[in-house]
């Protein structure tokens, strides 16, 4: 008998079908980190989403067999500590191919329009005001002919790539980060940054892309670069993303996700003053979140516990 332990379920708005073969089932609304070990005590196959689940919580419990993250990202979990217990670990693929990049392309297209700074304008009574039928207070520029630089791929990214030549960008794939040789269908790192007009992140948060754009990055792009992250707020250096705003390196970015979700009180990435910028979009980590795409994440997350009690394990990234 299977024990099954859901600590997240309020993360998921989507029927969650019952797996096809005997089980118990407790669920949680939610789970802190201090809960985790408690909760999960007896368990064989953990569900979690967000909440943490360092070594010693996989140390703590001797019963574990399955971790079934019901999302793409894995850094919650240390997955070494799995491995060496041979605890299998499968995540989420594909489940949010068309909303994540619908999501980039809105957040493209609000600001390379200047969406927010003409909805300012018109509350300011500009345009009630004007003796002419339009307004030319803030430029407005097209995706079509403009670059997007496209760093990590994936389905999410190959989904970008898709929706900005249908814009008709060109774009640009970024090789990794110091690579010495540039691989067929890339481009180097460093002259993606120099040539795009937009960057969209789509890499997962790793000690490899932690910090990947810093200050150094963003000085290189130009002064009316966009930059897309809808990725993992890691991935940014928000001190320095948020000096770059304030100081024109760049010329606006549009996040989803930040390094504390939800943000503290006092988190810089929700300053008001930040949030009050034209050239900012702050969206609380919802590109994923359309109701098609959590009722497939549901549906797989249910498929990858049914394909490891059958003994054929699926999606494994440990």
């Amino acid at each position: 008998m299977q024990r099954i332990v859901y600590l997240e379920r309020d993360s998921v708005i989507a029927e969650v079908r019952r797996p096809a073969f005997a089980h118990e089932w407790t669920e949680y609304a939610s789970t802190t980190p201090a809960q985790v070990i408690e909760r999960l005590a007896g368990a064989t196959i953990a569900i979690i989403n967000k909440v943490p689940l360092p070594a010693a919580a996989v140390d703590a419990l001797p019963d574990l067999k399955m971790v079934a993250v019901a999302a793409t990202g894995t850094n919650i979990v240390d997955l070494d500590a799995c491995r060496a217990r041979g605890i299998v670990v499968s995540n989420i693929r594909g489940y949010a191919e068309h909303t994540v990049p619908e999501h980039v392309l809105a957040l493209l297209l609000a600001l390379s329009r200047n969406l927010v700074a003409w909805r300012e304008t018109l509350q300011a009574g500009r345009w009630q005001q004007s003796d002419q039928f339009c307004l030319f207070d803030h430029p407005i520029r097209d995706l079509h002919g403009a670059t997007l630089g496209l760093i990590g791929s994936g389905s999410l990214g190959n989904g970008v790539v898709r929706l900005a030549e249908a814009f008709g960008m060109r774009v640009l794939r970024a090789e990794r980060k110091g690579a010495t040789t540039v691989r067929p269908g890339y481009t180097a790192f460093v002259e993606v940054l120099r040539e795009a007009d937009a960057i969209s992140l789509h890499c997962p948060l790793t000690d490899e892309t932690r910090g990947l754009i810093g200050e150094a990055e963003l000085r290189a792009m130009r002064r009316s670069a966009l930059l897309i992250n809808t990725a993992r707020g890691g991935i940014v250096d928000e001190v320095a993303l948020i000096q770059a705003l304030k100081e024109g390196w760049i010329g606006g970015a549009g996040f989803d996700v930040i390094t504390a979700e939800p943000p503290p009180a006092g988190h810089p990435m929700v300053a008001p003053e930040l949030l009050a910028l034209p050239n900012f979009l702050l969206t609380p980590h919802v590109a994923w979140a359309s109701r098609p795409a959590m009722q497939t994440l549901a549906d797989q997350l249910i498929d990858n516990i049914e394909a490891f009690v059958a003994g054929a394990p699926r999606n494994r990234v440990a």
